[in-house]
C-alpha cells in the first residue's frame, strides 16, 4: 500500500473517530489533513488504483455522513437559540408586570 493511500486511511479513521465523539476542533484539523492527503494521493503514482478508489470512496461516504451530522447539529443549536430567545422575551414581559 502506498504512503498516500495509507495516509488517506489513517486520516479518514481519525476523522470518523472525531465525528463519533463530536469533537469539532479535531474535525476541523483532520479535514485539512484529509484534503492534503487527497492532494498527495492525486499526484503520487499509485500501483493499486482500485485500492485508492476504494479509500477515496470511503472518504466521500464519511464526508456525506459528516455533512448530515453537521446539519443536524446546526438545527439543534438553532432550536436551542430560539428557545433561549423565547425564554428571555418571556422573562422581560414578566418583569414588566411584576
Amino acid at each position: 500500500m502506498s504512503s498516500s493511500v495509507q495516509l488517506l486511511e489513517t486520516t479518514g479513521n481519525a476523522l470518523r473517530d472525531a465525528l463519533s465523539r463530536r469533537d469539532w476542533d479535531a474535525i476541523g484539523e483532520l479535514d485539512a489533513q484529509c484534503r492534503q492527503a487527497v492532494d498527495e494521493a492525486m499526484v503520487e503514482a499509485v500501483r493499486d488504483e482500485e485500492l485508492l478508489r476504494d479509500r477515496l470512496q470511503a472518504l466521500l461516504d464519511l464526508y456525506r455522513e459528516l455533512v448530515i451530522t453537521c446539519q443536524a447539529e446546526q438545527n439543534r443549536v438553532a432550536a436551542e437559540l430560539v428557545q433561549l430567545n423565547q425564554s428571555q422575551q418571556g422573562a422581560k414581559v414578566y418583569q414588566l408586570f411584576s
